[in-house]
């Protein structure tokens, strides 16, 4: 039976144009864009300076504070400069640019294990901080820190639905990479110490579920594979807690709140990678996506790789772009530029025409209560819409504005095409 949450909405996902299409190793580029800030948490500070050599996995940036993580080179080579430069999130951030000598050499530091069975827990818990894991569902937060509750916790939640439109990278990886998903699920069950585990997988997906399914039987392993309805947004981590445990997460408050993990399933994966294969986050699966591009991909690409090189990688546009987002449509960030690097948080690059991203005009709210219906946290959108329109600060605090979390449904269903969620996000920004 495929469980779900109240409210959100089925959505037209368009993953057909990517969903059958095995990932793809990209060369590295001739130069590449790392970000010192690719996470949740405090800025990195660089290592090295211009003109020093790297190879592929060097340690280019650190920070001492608790939420933060390691940044690695993802190419061999010599540092060109330390500079100011366009981020995907941030606008602008500081960045090491790399020029590649295109030999691809590894830092001594990426070696093999033979076995990991010795490792206990505050081992592999210094692995994943070392190797600058974050959350690779988007948000990008640290894992070690995630992987240390200040509660203790009953239950590990893969997060695995993947509900954004357009999107299939977590989809490919579970079809060709079960078996490390899953050493790297076990991993987590050793740091966390937990016996409940569960892998939630919207039900359009069949046969990465069934994947799964077979290969835990096979390999004995005691994980749950849960189909959840196909809506959006199952993926968000309350609505994946509430739908699959019947768990409320208290407002303002976290899943451990709630004695729950949530993981997304890329992040395992690149546990595992980093675990047994001795290889820090410097790369990851992107999904290049859109129907004016001309050869959509899941890409297997390096961290600071150019959207530019991305799109001209799939050989381009049929019609002029009008609109270049980080992820999907839904949560994603619109670009000023495709001269914008990948980093560690990008899940996907997608190419909308200006037929598929018309501009529009706003009309007025017409209390239809359809935000209202569909919200996914229960919360009245409209009228924060409406607060913010009128600069009703106090009032909007009434609506509790924190609690919203930035799904965009409520825009989506707008038949007045209100900016709901652009409106609420500046309420949450200013609210006190």
């Amino acid at each position: 039976m495929s469980l779900s949450f109240s409210g959100g909405k089925h959505i037209p996902g368009y993953k057909h144009l990517t969903q059958d299409l095995p990932v793809v190793t990209m060369a590295a580029p001739a130069e590449v864009i790392i970000p010192l800030s690719q996470h949740t948490g405090a800025v990195c500070k660089t290592l090295l300076k211009k003109g020093d050599k790297v190879k592929v996995g060097t340690k280019i940036g650190s920070s001492d504070k608790l939420i933060s993580s390691t940044v690695h080179s993802s190419v061999s080579g010599e540092i060109k400069a330390i500079a100011d430069y366009n981020h995907p999130v941030l606008g602008t951030s500081i960045a090491v640019i790399i020029t590649s000598d295109g030999k691809d050499e590894l830092d001594a530091s990426i070696k093999l294990r033979g076995s990991v069975s010795p490792l206990g827990k505050e081992e592999l818990l210094k692995i994943v901080k070392e190797s600058g894991i974050v959350g690779l569902g988007g948000a990008a937060f640290p894992t070690h820190v995630k992987l240390t509750p200040p509660k203790s916790i009953d239950t590990l939640l893969i997060n695995a639905a993947e509900c954004e439109p357009y999107l299939t990278c977590d989809y490919r990886i579970m079809i060709e990479n079960p078996n490390e998903i899953l050493k790297g699920i076990n991993l987590l069950k050793k740091i966390l110490g937990v016996k409940n585990i569960v892998v939630g997988i919207e039900d359009d997906k069949l046969e990465a579920i069934s994947v799964l399914r077979n290969k835990i039987i096979a390999k004995s392993y005691s994980i749950k594979v849960q189909p959840l309805k196909t809506k959006y947004p199952q993926g968000a981590e309350k609505q994946l807690i509430k739908a699959i445990l019947d768990r409320e997460v208290p407002a303002g408050k976290l899943p451990f709140e709630a004695g729950v993990v949530v993981i997304n399933v890329g992040t395992a994966l690149a546990l595992y990678e980093a675990v047994y294969l001795g290889k820090p986050l410097y790369e990851r699966i992107v999904t290049v996506t859109g129907k004016s591009l001309r050869s959509p991909a899941n890409l297997k690409v390096r961290i600071g790789t150019k959207f530019s090189d991305l799109i001209e990688f799939c050989h381009g546009t049929s019609t002029a772009a009008s609109k270049v987002i980080m992820g999907g449509p839904m949560m994603g960030l619109a670009q000023f530029s495709t001269d914008t690097p990948v980093i560690k948080g990008t899940s996907g690059v997608l190419v909308l025409s200006e037929k598929e991203a018309p501009d529009y005009k706003e009309g007025p709210c017409i209390r239809c209560g359809r935000c209202v219906d569909i919200c996914p946290v229960g919360m009245l959108p409209f009228a924060l819409s409406m607060c913010a329109e009128s600069k009703m600060l106090e009032q909007a605090a009434q609506y509790n504005p924190r609690d919203c979390i930035e799904c965009g449904i409520c825009t989506y269903i707008c038949p007045a095409r209100r900016r709901i969620l652009e409106s609420i996000r500046l309420i949450k920004a200013v609210a006190k």
